[in-house]
């Protein structure tokens, strides 16, 4: 009898019959389980380096709960928020919600909407990962591609909305910088050490294709800084300047979207993870209650996001230190915490491609999506924002993208790589530090001064 048990079980299987025990008992399993075979190709470096701070929840307590819908409110409850190693830092949300009612110190509402950041972030990349267990591998893979950098991209389009042109440069400079530089030289550093009798290899050709792109985006910034001073003294070049960048972060944003095609597309082997999980991976959650949590979770980005645009003057005044050295040095570190963590675990663990595409891939994404997204969007927000981030800033990016093509030519690493990028981001966090001049005093803002409205021109605004 078992023999023929067996037999008939095979022959189901064999014919694509199964049980409605082997699909699942309710629909939303079954529904989960029809991506679980396509969900796996989905899974980048960004998405994988978060989910190694998320924890596994107990099931037990939401189980006892007999309403079929309180328990699926705590199910999603439990595994969203409950979810991450980084949730002692939620009660920091309600803390600068509660300041800011009250009008405690604006330095406080600034600090707590920082940390509140931290795990905002994290669970973005969750949710947008659980989603694309439903939506396949090339919707996920784009999801990715826009909400990989939420954070930074609703940050800048607060400071934008608020004219706060200097704000967004340095955040989306800062952001660049800390990616090839503290987030990759820490990795390479760590990995070194952890594997000091192994040779750690990675693949250079992912890593060629984001240096490229990484350097088309600093010509497009090096030429309105070049464009101005080839200009002879007390010639007003704003105007042009303006049309140059917004020319150029139409050219970028097309690169982008080729880079979107070439790694989803045509050239996908370069940029899927090696990695391989023991377990199969399904979706913890619903898509629409994903869906759900992802809009919800995007408001309050946003609510904080204008807390920290409003609040960092003060701060600076408060700490005595640089707008500059807060938005290039404290607002990455802070709010990308949880995806550096996760690229220097996988270093520790010598997989040196899941660190880099961590690190090298949030870095294009800021560069070549975010920046002239943001360039754009203030063109029809009718605010004069440009690609010139003055000489010291696109000094220390080109520098930065110079020193990190040469320290991956090779394809392969070692601890000292790792501790040259930490101490050119050490030089340049001092630069910064010591840095004391007002942001009315700075570059960014002659723009504003020395524009022409009635100038005319396809690019004008």
């Amino acid at each position: 009898m078992e023999s023929d048990h067996e037999e008939v079980m095979n022959n189901n299987i064999e014919n694509g019959i199964t049980s409605d025990f082997q699909k699942g008992t309710g629909g939303g399993n079954k529904e989960i389980n029809m991506w679980n075979t396509s969900s796996a190709t989905a899974r980048t470096p960004l998405t994988m380096s978060s989910s190694l701070l998320r924890k596994k929840s107990d099931p037990i307590l939401v189980s006892k709960v007999r309403f079929q819908i309180l328990s699926d409110f705590l199910t999603n409850l439990q595994e969203v928020i409950l979810g991450t190693k980084l949730a002692l830092l939620f009660p920091a949300i309600p803390l600068a919600v509660v300041a800011n009612f009250y009008h405690f110190g604006r330095p406080w509402i600034f600090a707590l909407s920082l940390l509140g950041l931290t795990p905002l972030a994290e669970r973005v990349s969750f949710l947008t990962e659980q989603i694309a267990y439903f939506t396949g591998p090339t919707v996920g893979g784009l999801l990715n591609a826009t909400c990989g950098n939420a954070t930074e991209l609703i940050i800048a389009l607060f400071a934008l909305h608020q004219k706060k042109i200097e704000v967004v440069k340095y955040s989306l400079l800062g952001s660049i910088l800390s990616n090839l530089l503290l987030v990759l030289g820490t990795s390479l550093l760590c990995g070194g050490l952890a594997n000091l009798k192994k040779e750690q290899r990675y693949d250079r050709k992912q890593a060629d294709v984001n240096s490229l792109l990484l350097l088309l985006g600093l010509l497009c910034h090096l030429l309105p800084l070049m464009f101005k001073y080839a200009a002879g003294p007390g010639v007003s070049v704003a105007t042009n300047t303006l049309q140059l960048s917004r020319a150029s972060s139409i050219f970028m944003l097309v690169a982008y979207v080729a880079y979107i095609f070439f790694q989803l597309k045509t050239h996908r082997q370069l940029f899927d993870s090696q990695e391989e999980d023991e377990e199969e991976e399904k979706a913890l959650i619903g898509f629409w209650s994903a869906f759900s949590w992802l809009v919800g979770m995007t408001i309050i980005i946003a609510l904080l996001s204008e807390y920290v645009v409003g609040t960092i003057e003060a701060a600076s005044n408060s700490w005595g230190i640089s707008v500059s050295f807060i938005s290039i040095i404290l607002l990455p570190i802070v709010g990308n915490a949880a995806e550096h963590a996760g690229s220097i675990i996988f270093a520790l663990k010598n997989k040196l491609d899941i660190s880099l595409g961590v690190a090298l891939g949030s870095a294009t994404q800021i560069s070549m999506f975010v920046v002239p997204l943001s360039v754009v969007v203030a063109w029809i927000m009718q605010i004069n924002m440009d690609l010139d981030f003055s000489l010291l800033e696109t000094s220390s990016l080109a520098f930065t993208i110079i020193i990190t093509a040469f320290t991956l030519q090779d394809g392969t690493s070692h601890y000292l790589k790792g501790v040259v990028l930490c101490l050119c981001y050490v030089i340049i966090a001092a630069c910064y530090f010591v840095q004391k001049t007002p942001l009315n005093q700075t570059g960014f803002v002659k723009l504003d001064v020395e524009f022409q409205p009635h100038s005319t021109g396809f690019l004008s605004a």
